[in-house]
């Protein structure tokens, strides 16, 4: 008997509030020591070390799956304040990411591919979904009684979001009719170049077999670049060809990440000043913490991957706020899994006395 005891209080105190919220801090000190230590590339040729973006991946893939487990364990228990429902979704997005890091790492570190849309987006465009529901769950069970200065707070932040994505989505003509971006440099011709482009022109010549020659020598030279690349991969033919298949689809997927992470600020930003000073504002602090963290890492990438001449490698420094998102909706669920416990046992106890 006393084994058994001693064994289930060491359980218990393993999966404390206080040691699972130590643990997650200490993973995501070790995350930014790892970013900032290593996430300079070796070269601007060879990037990144393959070592380097594998913990990467440890790290946020880690983090994920733990806030996922985290999260269902509030789904599972029914003394939940903010309802089952609502972790139900933050615990699908969790592992949603999960999946999606681990088929994305998959086609970057194994395939040796750099996709636009990969099926790891499937999973990533599921975990915006589940959370939106999950989160305005949270929201529609609470009466919003919200001051004007709070309103006028709430409406600054999203004016906010929305500036921040149209300038990382905006298309090349938009931002440079609003001045965001210099006109693109035109080629003058100048007199002088035309008529010495003139003077320079060989009569016209019956030489089709030679211009056939160098159409296929030109073909044969772009060509030659993608060979060496297919060669460079261990990707299957499959691979390759859903990779041209969803492509395509690029626009309209970045489109629906930047809005949905416009949609998490909003959300994010009303939860915490519904919240803000009640009995569990601890754990919607963390909630829309880690919501604030996914959208500047979610950001950082689209602005990297479309305006900065797509320079973008895996595992650059601002992406340690992928890991810090997981963490934060992690602690948040541990913060109210053990309000909602304690609550409930000392309504036990008062009910006792």
């Amino acid at each position: 008997m006393s084994s058994t005891s001693e064994k289930s209080s060491t359980s218990s105190s393993l999966l404390s509030a206080q040691t699972l919220v130590i643990a997650g801090i200490v993973w995501a000190v070790m995350a930014l020591l790892f970013f900032l230590l290593f996430s300079v590339p070796l070269s601007a040729e060879e990037g990144l070390p393959l070592w380097y973006s594998i913990g990467t991946y440890i790290f946020e893939c880690g983090a994920y799956f733990g806030a996922a487990l985290v999260c269902f364990r509030n789904w599972q228990s029914p003394h939940m304040v903010s309802g089952r429902n609502v972790w139900l979704g933050i615990g699908l997005g969790m592992l949603f990411y999960f999946i999606g890091g681990v088929l994305f790492g998959i086609w970057e570190l194994y395939f040796g591919l750099d996709p636009d849309v990969s099926p790891a987006d499937a999973f990533y465009l599921g975990s915006y979904v589940v959370l939106i529901g999950g989160m305005v769950v949270a929201v529609t069970s609470k009466r919003l009684n919200l001051e004007s200065w709070q309103w006028g707070l709430l409406a600054g932040i999203a004016a906010f979001g929305i500036a921040v994505a149209i300038w990382v989505a905006a298309p090349d003509s938009w931002r440079t009719q609003l001045g965001m971006a210099p006109a693109a440099p035109q080629e003058v011709v100048t007199e002088s170049a035309r008529t010495t482009a003139a003077k320079g022109r060989a009569p016209a010549l019956d030489n089709s077999s030679k211009l056939q020659a160098k159409g296929v020598a030109a073909t044969d030279t772009e060509s030659a670049p993608e060979e060496e690349a297919a060669a460079e991969t261990k990707a299957p033919g499959w691979v390759i060809a859903l990779d041209k298949q969803l492509a395509p689809h690029k626009n309209a997927i970045n489109l629906f990440y930047i809005v949905g992470d416009v949609f998490l600020l909003i959300i994010a930003t009303a939860l915490l000043l519904a919240f803000w000073g009640g009995r569990f504002s601890q754990s919607w602090r963390m909630i829309a913490a880690a919501t604030f963290s996914l959208y500047i890492a979610d950001m950082y990438f689209k602005w990297r991957d479309t305006q900065a001449d797509g320079s973008y490698q895996s595992g650059s420094l601002l992406e340690v706020f992928f890991v810090f998102s997981a963490i934060l909706f992690g602690i948040g669920a541990i913060l109210e899994h053990d309000i909602s416990t304690r609550s409930r046992q000392s309504r036990r106890t008062r009910r006792a006395a």
